[in-house]
């Protein structure tokens, strides 16, 4: 009996290696999901936004998509996007953020369809500090927006040190991407082995700036909960809006903008004569 009951341990705990190997080796692929075309910001109806490549600090080339506001007193968008797709996907967004008379700054991920490089944590924020300062050198207010996995990138830019922003804007946050990874796979030693943990939660409360949360109740990518739970550690001036029943990628056709506006116009003093 001793013997069948060894052979058979053996045998899960070479699988089980096997797997937490695997997991750690190809890691940044369950992360980070860069697909599809970039396609010209004209081709999809954004006239007034420029495409163009930016150097980060290492050289590395990532592309910007841009336009001024319309009013150099209206504030510009500094938006850091999700973990899939490219920024085509997202121009109805942005059409909505120019239409209101916001300047606009989107900066692409490395490894995603139009820059070069590979993503991480470290990256991402490091390039997000980068092109903070790029937006800083035009203008003095800055929205920073985080939509879902962006939202870790927002924070900690938000956070850092001799940068202020006129408000925070996360879009179905997380606590940390490693509480995500540690709910989907909790067989697996997650803290020990996730090189891009994002901890929101750790940065959150030295947030200054005015912090809007927005979550969908019907999330089945990142748990309301989770959103709830950031929200909660955000000193204040806050406020969280819950879209009943939507999704992770409909809030913005469920009115993410005009509550973003409303917001705004609370608490920073922009965006209230903005047609919405």
């Amino acid at each position: 009996m001793v013997r069948p009951l060894l052979r058979s341990a053996l045998v899960l705990a070479v699988v089980y290696g096997f797997i937490t190997g695997y997991m750690y080796l190809f890691q940044r692929d369950f992360v980070f999901h860069p697909n599809g075309t970039l396609s010209p910001p004209r081709d999809l109806g954004l006239d007034g936004v420029t495409a163009e490549q930016v150097r980060m600090q290492d050289g590395t080339a990532v592309t910007v998509w841009q336009s001024p506001p319309e009013d150099p007193q209206k504030p510009t968008v500094l938006y850091f996007h999700g973990n899939g797709g490219n920024l085509s996907g997202r121009a109805k967004r942005y059409r909505q953020i120019v239409d209101s008379g916001f300047g606009l700054y989107a900066p692409t991920y490395r490894g995603y369809p139009g820059a070069e490089g590979s993503p991480s944590e470290a990256a991402l924020i490091a390039d997000g500090l980068a092109h903070f300062d790029q937006v800083a050198a035009a203008t003095d207010t800055i929205v920073l927006h985080g939509e879902s996995l962006g939202t870790g990138v927002a924070v900690a830019v938000a956070v850092a040190a001799q940068r202020h922003a006129a408000a925070l804007v996360l879009e179905a946050p997380y606590t940390a991407a490693a509480d995500i990874a540690a709910a989907t796979y909790p067989w697996l030693p997650v803290s020990l082995l996730m090189k891009d943990p994002f901890l929101s939660r750790e940065r959150i409360s030295d947030v200054q700036e005015p912090v809007f949360v927005i979550h969908g109740t019907n999330d089945r990518t990142i748990p309301f909960e989770q959103g709830q739970a950031l929200f909660d550690m955000a000193r204040e001036p806050k406020v969280f809006r819950a879209v009943e029943g939507a999704g992770h990628n409909s809030l913005w056709t469920e009115g993410l903008w005009p509550a973003t506006l409303e917001f705004l116009a609370r608490y920073t003093g922009t965006g209230a004569s903005i047609q919405q």
